[in-house]
């Protein structure tokens, strides 16, 4: 049976004897909104761990409108169900006044690692993440975390913040779960009307694209991207807000593809902002 705790001291007090038995503990954070990026998540968690704890918090700091905020979807009772179907042992949920009784005044700085990408066009973002990540991970204390490929760049950031602040949790990346057609699962697809839906996908395809084209011999980023950037439809309400290639690990901008990259983008499809990525190599390897 699942079990939902709001509470620290609650949470501490069901680990407590679940650490000292030696059980490896698995998290996986979440804001909620459960699809199956995150059931991806989770399965992979409850098959590498002997206890798996579901955190569902959505962070206000790292939220840049007031208004996504608020539109963010909060379906508590179908994510305890999927949790449940999933054989998680414990959701974690706090309120924002329990994992902040204070404003913070202490956040995590993210250097270069937020210069570009979501970074450039979200200020503050990646503090905001990287501040409740660090948090979450000195509260369960878990000795895996596991995190989607979908969110290149948070998942670039955690790895360097554990790294950095000799955090002892492995971080585990796990591959982008898409729809048939290609679109990244997301909590915000279920914002898109049926015509955003219809343009959604071709995100996915111009970052294929490049991908396809870097791994027939193509090393000049910028004229990949200007090239891409032409098979976006021309409709109304689809805004590409960028594309880049980036290297994978520093998430900094390559001047010549010469090895592996990131390759990254983000649309508005009307007030629905998407991201998606891919790793590509001369090679022609994608994942």
């Amino acid at each position: 049976m699942t079990a939902l705790v709001e509470t620290i001291d609650a949470l501490n007090a069901r680990l407590a004897l679940v650490r000292a038995s030696g059980t490896v503990v698995g998290v996986v954070p979440t804001m909620g909104a459960l699809h199956g990026g995150h059931q991806a998540l989770i399965a992979c968690a409850r098959e590498e761990c002997g206890h798996v704890v579901v955190t569902i918090f959505v962070n206000p700091l790292q939220f840049d409108r007031e208004d996504d905020l608020r539109r963010y979807p909060r379906t508590l009772d179908a994510d305890m169900g999927v949790c449940q179907r999933l054989g998680v042992d414990v959701v974690f949920v706090p309120a924002v006044a329990e994992l902040f009784r204070h404003e913070p005044t202490t956040r995590i700085s993210v250097g270069p690692l937020g210069d570009y990408l979501c970074g450039a066009r979200r200020p503050g973002h990646f503090e905001g993440v990287a501040t409740v990540v660090a948090k979450l991970f000195n509260i369960v204390r878990a000795d895996r975390a596991y995190f989607g490929q979908k969110d290149a760049q948070q998942l670039a950031i955690v790895r360097r913040l554990v790294d950095d602040l000799s955090v002892p949790v492995e971080v585990i990346g796990v591959p982008t779960v898409r729809e048939d057609d290609g679109l990244a699962l997301s909590s915000r697809n279920r914002h898109l009307s049926p015509d955003e839906r219809r343009l959604a996908p071709s995100l996915y395809r111009a970052l294929r694209s490049i991908a396809e084209v870097i791994g027939n011999g193509a090393n000049d980023p910028a004229r990949l991207i200007e090239d891409a950037l032409t098979r976006f439809p021309r409709e109304a309400g689809l805004r590409v807000e960028y594309l880049e290639v980036v290297d994978p690990v520093g998430l900094q901008p390559v001047a010549r593809i010469d090895g592996p990259v990131l390759v990254a983008g983000a649309i508005w499809l009307g007030t629905t902002r998407l991201i998606d990525n891919l790793v590509c190599d001369p090679a022609g390897r994608i994942s």
